[in-house]
């Protein structure tokens, strides 16, 4: 009941992210935050911090970023080297009413300094790594201020020289004003700065919420995704707040994951999609690290079923579950499906789920006068107060995907008469000839376990290039390829790249059209 009535609070009242921490430390003080690594801004915190001492940290980062210069309304970009403070210093940021705005550590220069231009002089808050990255980046002129998180830069305050400052009380922004700004993946050129209110992020909760309702006992949850993603404090927030100790990783590496999950035992693992495919195959690691894990979530990519089948195979747990959500930055959660261990290998991959309780509406609209169906497929959209507000600066992109209350989501794909929304592609990514480039890949990956990653690409020609790599770069049976994609005689030869050199985005999505220019101009196909 006490969950049920913070839930209606937080939808009546907006979620703000700086006081988080202060309201779970004072119901779940003693409760542990586990990290498999060292916080930049405070390397004497260690690895093991409880809820109450991070809401300390917390008041703490607060006042030194307001000693720093940052003031209530402004913007207070973060793009710092990959680490859990990321999430800690936006969280500090937001308790003194500044605006955090979240920069994945993998944009390039030429980006951040498109999007800096853009914020209109933002405080910058990086390291020196960073700034390294950034040498060629006139930071002095679309900045208003650089603060480095520890050490020194020439003309930059540092946070470990404001150690001590004094504490100050919360700010909070008015439910509909921008209260967190993140971006799009930018698979498409440069990302969209995406504007968040307090509003729009507490409704974000409500399919989570429900989901954990659900849930017979407190569960230890492990934690693997982009520290600037809207989901990471949407996460967070749920965990905290549920009384749920959390595990936040950095670390990707299969190996030290799979110690990290023995010495933890978690029983809940939310994770980017490849991620969890990177980890498929330590279900067959005779220590068994996924033993213990009851729940797998992913609200991200679609995810393939042989890496559903394979990880839910992995728990010793009585009928464990793994929950998919299908969304995107602009609209949060908008539909989900479970999966269990007896059918995740049959599921069609390409249902992405069904409306969830009080969360979003969704609609199958039309793209040449026709009535959507699985052979004439038609544009996703999202209706509900969860939508992102606009893109900062760029208010023609955002309402040309807006329709009244809906969001076209940009993805393809149509509804069946049960009402499972099935997504099909990305319409930038559609091939002619080519019902679904998600759907072969699901396919092929569950035909060939050799397979680590699939990507179908439009070449010169428009004709579908398979892109795959195989796990440690073995090279590929050619005949086993010919015997597995006969059902699929438009696709062209296979082309096999080491899986390092695919490019990705920040939530390690491939960016298929970075990689279609990457094989053209390489001359891997012709």
């Amino acid at each position: 009941m006490a969950g049920f009535m913070l839930h209606r609070s937080l939808r009546k009242n907006g979620l703000h992210l700086g006081v988080v921490p202060e309201m779970a430390a004072a119901r779940y003080g003693s409760t542990l935050l586990t990290l498999d690594h060292d916080l930049d801004v405070l390397p004497a915190a260690g690895r093991r911090i409880t809820i109450a001492e991070l809401a300390g940290h917390v008041d703490d980062l607060a006042g030194r970023l307001s000693a720093g210069g940052v003031r209530p309304g402004e913007h207070l970009v973060i793009y710092k080297t990959a680490n859990s403070d990321v999430w800690v210093l936006a969280t500090a940021a937001a308790r003194i009413g500044a605006v955090p705005v979240m920069l994945s550590p993998a944009l390039n220069a030429v980006n951040v300094a498109a999007l800096l231009a853009r914020l209109d002089q933002p405080v910058l808050l990086t390291d020196t790594g960073k700034l390294g990255v950034l040498a060629d980046v006139p930071i002095a002129a679309v900045t208003r201020q650089v603060i480095v998180v520890s050490g020194h830069s020439p003309g930059a305050k540092s946070l470990s020289e404001l150690a001590g400052s004094p504490r100050v009380k919360p700010v909070f922004r008015p439910q509909d004003e921008p209260a967190m700004i993140t971006h799009t993946s930018g698979t498409t050129g440069i990302p969209k700065l995406v504007v968040h209110t307090p509003r729009t992020m507490a409704a974000r909760l409500t399919p989570q919420w429900w989901l954990l309702s659900l849930m017979r006992k407190r569960e230890t949850v492990a934690i693997h995704i982009s520290f600037v993603h809207s989901r990471m404090f949407a996460a967070m927030a749920l965990a905290l707040l549920r009384d749920m100790p959390v595990l936040l990783m950095n670390e990707s590496d299969p190996g030290k994951v799979a110690g990290f999950f023995l010495e933890n035992q978690p029983g809940f693992i939310e994770a980017l999609p490849n991620s969890l495919m990177e980890w498929e195959g330590l279900a067959d690691d005779p220590r068994k690290p996924f033993a213990s894990v009851k729940y797998f979530s992913s609200t991200f990519d679609a995810i393939h079923p042989r890496t559903m089948s394979r990880l839910l195979k992995a728990s010793e747990r009585r009928a464990p579950l793994f929950f998919q959500i299908y969304g995107q930055s602009e609209v949060g959660p908008a539909v989900g499906r479970p999966y269990f261990r007896k059918s995740a290998h049959k599921a069609d991959g390409r249902c992405v789920g069904f409306a969830m309780p009080g969360s979003a509406k969704v609609r199958i609209v039309s793209r040449n006068g026709k009535r959507p169906s699985e052979q004439n497929p038609g544009f996703i959209e999202v209706g509900w107060e969860g939508l992102a507000k606009t893109y900062f600066g760029e208010q023609d992109r955002y309402d040309a995907n807006r329709f009244g209350k809906w969001w076209r989501t940009g993805d393809v794909g149509y509804r069946t008469k049960l009402g499972c929304v099935h997504m099909l592609d990305r319409e930038v990514d559609m091939i002619p000839g080519v019902r679904s480039s998600l759907e072969i890949e699901d396919f092929m990956l569950g035909r060939l376990d050799e397979l680590v990653e699939l990507v179908v690409v439009p070449g010169p020609n428009s004709e579908p290039i398979p892109v795959l790599c195989t796990h440690e770069d073995v090279p590929l049976d050619r005949e086993r390829w010919r015997a597995a994609a006969a059902g699929f005689p438009q696709l062209a030869e296979p082309v096999q790249i080491p899986h390092a050199e695919l490019p990705r985005t920040a939530t390690l999505k491939v960016q298929r059209i970075e990689l279609s220019r990457r094989l053209r101009e390489q001359g891997l196909v012709k």
